[in-house]
């Protein structure tokens, strides 16, 4: 696997995670693991059974995402343990150009959210502790597609399950994304030169994608977005959308509930622009508010 592990004061460090980034930038590379969480260990019982992968811009990382990755690694009864985590940074993007904040400190962020996520999972999970040995990658990709991303990864040694003998298995990959994502990994026009959804057949044989309820933007209300996997489970957007038996991978969960505070990067980004560290903190994880205040991020516009 393509790995240039770094300590935990090197991923605080923006000039060196500046070098690491020219680096693979410059490279051959379209996959790199920066960091792992705890220090890999040559063990064979920490090969993983499921990888999770959060794919995100990161821009900062926050409690939904928090939630999203605690929810998948202590509720997920579908998988078998060890389980590992990876959150995923592309240095190129289907749809946005890079913005602030540069991305040495989006990286920097994910390595302090990784360290913080490890101790809550082991707090929330103390019983199950020892055979959970959840690991947590932070990882980057030049790669921008999901397709792309699932097959480098099912490439790399260390996302394979090695077992007992020497046969490496598969590991199955879940995907955390929200609705919107969805709805955008099932449009053909990110599929050229045909424009159909063939090249997601593999994707959804192999692997799931847990997808998070957005019911606080332009995405519709719960029954509208379990509405539209009923659609694809009655095969009613066959032939050219997604095929039914896809909706067996496709695991739809709550997202924000009734009343809670809604949680975005552009709500940080503005809390942290109005020098509001109350609502900052609300957002974000202790650890990543104190690196955007130390920092100073955020504070000009968009």
């Amino acid at each position: 696997m393509p790995t240039n592990l770094h300590s935990s004061d090197d991923m605080r460090d923006p000039k060196t995670l500046q070098r690491s980034l020219s680096a693979f930038t410059s490279s051959q590379l379209t996959f790199q693991i920066l960091r792992t969480i705890p220090h890999p260990h040559p063990s064979l019982s920490r090969q993983p059974k499921a990888l999770y992968i959060l794919d995100s811009s990161f821009n900062p990382p926050t409690r939904a995402h928090l939630r999203i990755c605690t929810s998948a690694l202590l509720h997920d009864r579908t998988t078998t343990l060890p389980k590992r985590l990876l959150l995923l940074l592309a240095t190129q993007n289907a749809d946005k150009a890079p913005k602030p904040a540069a991305f040495e400190h989006r990286l920097a962020m994910m390595n302090v959210f990784a360290e913080e996520l490890v101790k809550m999972v082991a707090i929330s999970d103390e019983k199950e502790r020892a055979q959970r040995d959840l690991i947590v990658d932070v990882g980057l990709t030049k790669e921008a597609r999901f397709i792309d991303k699932a097959r480098i990864l099912e490439a790399q040694e260390e996302y394979k399950d090695h077992g007992n003998d020497d046969t490496a298995k598969l590991v199955q990959q879940i995907h955390l994304i929200g609705f919107d994502t969805l709805i955008r990994l099932l449009d053909t026009k990110y599929y050229p030169p045909k424009h159909t959804l063939e090249p997601l057949e593999d994707l959804f044989k192999k692997h799931r994608v847990r997808v998070t309820r957005r019911t606080d933007d332009a995405w519709g209300g719960r029954e509208e977005q379990d509405q539209y996997v009923r659609k694809i489970a009655k095969g009613e957007m066959e032939p050219d959308g997604p095929r039914k038996e896809w909706a067996q991978r496709i695991d739809l969960l709550e997202g924000r509930k009734e009343g809670e505070e809604i949680v975005s990067s552009t709500k940080v980004r503005e809390a942290a622009k109005a020098g509001d560290e109350e609502a900052l903190k609300r957002l974000v994880t202790d650890g990543v508010a104190r690196w955007i205040l130390d920092e100073k991020l955020y504070l000009e516009a968009d």
